[in-house]
């Protein structure tokens, strides 16, 4: 027995990663702790293994995302982008309300909103045609609602010798005409001739086919007798 060579250890502790690093070792040298575990230390030891393995691809990966760019910067080139982004957006909505037509989209007031129906109506009167239907509606009645289109399309087949106004009864501005005509109820369709005499209303709506019917009745007044 050589004098230098030193006694067995008591105690051997193996680490996960000695068995890699012996491999990958040309000529490793022989360790004095090289024996056969048991299968349950070899799965802890290959569990280890794995797992510093994976830490250490970890940090390399994280090393080299830190080189390229890190979470700071990406955070704030998103942000910056987002704010960019923001600002087009804000842009884009300002000139679509630039060339927006004025009055289009706007609320008018009750004031404005009878003044203009007031104007229509003195239009109407003033255009000679012979005959006008003042319509007395409330925005909260649906069937009023219901009857616009109808109505529109009645003005235009007739509109060489007819026009419709509308009157908010709701608009304090339209009392006196509401007094005038004796309106208690809407929708009412009172129909005036060219010097803007009263001269039949429809009754009291029971569906809308009733005040159809009444419309149509009304215009058999004044309709012009075709050749």
């Amino acid at each position: 027995m050589e004098k230098n060579q030193k006694p067995p250890p008591i105690f051997c502790l193996k680490l996960p990663w000695d068995n890699t690093s012996n491999q990958h070792q040309k000529n490793p040298s022989p360790s004095p702790c090289d024996f056969d575990t048991p299968w349950l230390i070899k799965s802890l030891q290959t569990l280890g293994t794995l797992s510093f393995n994976f830490i250490n691809s970890i940090s390399k990966n994280t090393s080299n995302n830190n080189n390229n760019n890190s979470p700071l910067q990406n955070f704030q080139f998103n942000f910056a982008v987002f704010s960019q982004k923001s600002k087009i957006n804000h842009e884009n909505s300002l000139n679509l309300k630039e060339k927006q037509p004025v009055g289009k989209g706007l609320t008018l007031t009750p004031e404005e909103q009878a003044e203009s129906e007031q104007r229509a109506f003195a239009m109407a009167l003033a255009s000679g045609k012979e005959a006008t239907v003042l319509e007395f509606y409330s925005p909260k009645c649906r069937l009023c609602n219901s009857l616009l289109g109808f109505v529109m399309d009645v003005e235009n087949r007739n509109s060489d010798w007819l026009s419709i106004v509308m009157a908010d009864a709701e608009n304090e501005k339209w009392l006196p005409e509401l007094l005038h005509y004796d309106i208690k109820y809407v929708p009412c369709f009172v129909i005036l001739d060219k010097h803007g005499k009263a001269l039949a209303k429809t009754g009291v709506p029971s569906s809308r086919l009733h005040v159809v019917a009444g419309i149509s009745h009304l215009l058999k007044l004044k309709h012009p007798p075709q050749n």
